[in-house]
């Protein structure tokens, strides 16, 4: 029986839950979203036809500051999976300590079907949908898969036409509409200071590491180029259409210019191809999975060739997977801490939005790797004192954080 996205994620919150010995309670209290809202969007395409989209937005916990969370435009958008990545978003807030909760929404549709035309128009009608129930001190959507400034910029125009002016109700929009600079990277650049900081702590470094990366979407091509800029050896890329593999390490700048002229890894001179799914098998010291949810699952982790396993996409890992890893001596670095880069720079433009005052690309990024450095030391010193896993240390640290916000707040 195959376990659900939802499933997963409350199975890796059970073991942080175990682990504090926590009154029973606080599992419902803490596994239960606040609020989640499903919407029928029907609209005229551009030929005129009718069309009706599916519509999510769940609130998982607002006990440490407003919802937060990313927006997803893709057709296996369903509520469980939106459940997982709410849930993960509050504790992921928790872990990074930026005073946000945890939400998630999407829309069950196929993007690449639908004109800019179409995705505007449906855009507003999500907006005029949950409007009531997002707000700049309420919840803040953010971009996610097949979203992106654009989007984000039509809700930011939407909501301000029936809220006021309310740059601060979206982050992640485009720096000229009171975006952020640093925010583009910002996922990547968290991925790569905490991978740098778990080498570290091994008594190893970036320079000369071998990293394979699956995706090469905005996280998976910041990190490589971070990556390659630090002296690490990027030798496997691969997107959905297949990858490219260079033992020596490919040239991610060319690589990089290959994929704005072509829009697709395969074809890339640099390397020997790979066909979809065989990144996951390629002898690397660090992978990092940073396309889809529960990729590595009890086959593919089997197949593992690498040292660390570095989760810069949300929920890369089965329960079997997980397993697998930790019995074959692999480290997981999880999702909660290493892709929390992203949301730690929408807390700074939010902050810029709030204050109506922008930081320079310096400031972000120097605050974000304090922020980084320090989620990753507080996760370091959980493990070491319940001698478990990065993943149940950073969920134990997550959970203890809501937790002791929740008691602070009182429950009636």
């Amino acid at each position: 029986m195959s376990v659900n996205a939802y499933e997963t994620t409350n199975h890796f919150i059970d073991q942080g839950l175990s682990a504090l010995k926590l009154d029973p309670r606080y599992r419902t209290l803490l596994l239960t979203p606040t609020r989640e809202v499903r919407v029928e969007l029907s609209m005229l395409l551009d030929d005129g036809s009718l069309a009706n989209f599916i519509g999510y937005r769940v609130q998982h916990d607002d006990a440490r500051g407003p919802f937060k969370g990313g927006l997803r435009y893709h057709p296996s958008v369903e509520l469980d999976e939106v459940r997982s990545l709410a849930s993960l978003m509050t504790w992921k807030t928790a872990v990074v300590g930026v005073p946000f909760g945890g939400a998630k929404g999407g829309i069950q549709c196929d993007p690449s079907k639908l004109s800019s035309r179409e995705l505007q128009r449906l855009t507003r009608r999500f907006v005029d949908a949950i409007g009531g129930v997002i707000g700049p001190q309420t919840d803040i959507p953010a971009p996610d898969m097949n979203t992106n400034g654009q989007v984000m910029s039509w809700i930011f125009d939407q909501y301000s036409k029936r809220f006021g002016f309310s740059p601060a109700v979206v982050t992640g929009k485009p720096v000229h509409l009171h975006g952020s600079l640093g925010r583009d990277a910002a996922t990547g650049r968290g991925c790569m200071i905490v991978l740098r900081e778990v080498l570290k702590a091994d008594g190893k470094q970036l320079a000369g590491t071998r990293v394979a990366i699956q995706g090469f979407g905005n996280v998976g091509s910041w990190l490589a180029r971070l990556l390659y800029e630090a002296g690490a050896k990027v030798v496997a890329v691969s997107d959905v259409n297949g990858g490219v593999h260079n033992g020596d390490g490919l040239d991610i700048l060319k690589l990089l210019e290959h994929v704005a002229e072509t829009r697709r890894v395969p074809g890339f001179a640099g390397g020997q191809h790979l066909n979809p799914g065989e990144l996951l098998a390629v002898d690397c010291d660090v992978l990092v999975p940073a396309a889809l949810g529960h990729v590595l699952d009890q086959t593919t982790a089997r197949n593992v060739r690498a040292k660390y396993v570095l989760e810069g996409a949300n929920g890369p890992c089965t329960i079997e997977g997980d397993q697998v890893l930790q019995e074959r001596g692999i480290v997981a670095i999880p999702d909660i801490l290493t892709n929390a880069g992203g949301v730690t720079v929408s807390y700074f433009e939010w902050t810029q939005n709030i204050q109506q005052h922008a930081w320079s690309e310096a400031d972000v990024n120097s605050r974000l790797e304090v922020y980084m450095v320090a989620a990753h030391d507080a996760v370091q010193n959980v493990r070491r004192e319940y001698g478990c896993t990065l993943r149940t240390a950073a969920f134990i640290l997550g959970i203890s954080r809501v937790k002791e916000a929740t008691d602070a707040r009182g429950m009636d």
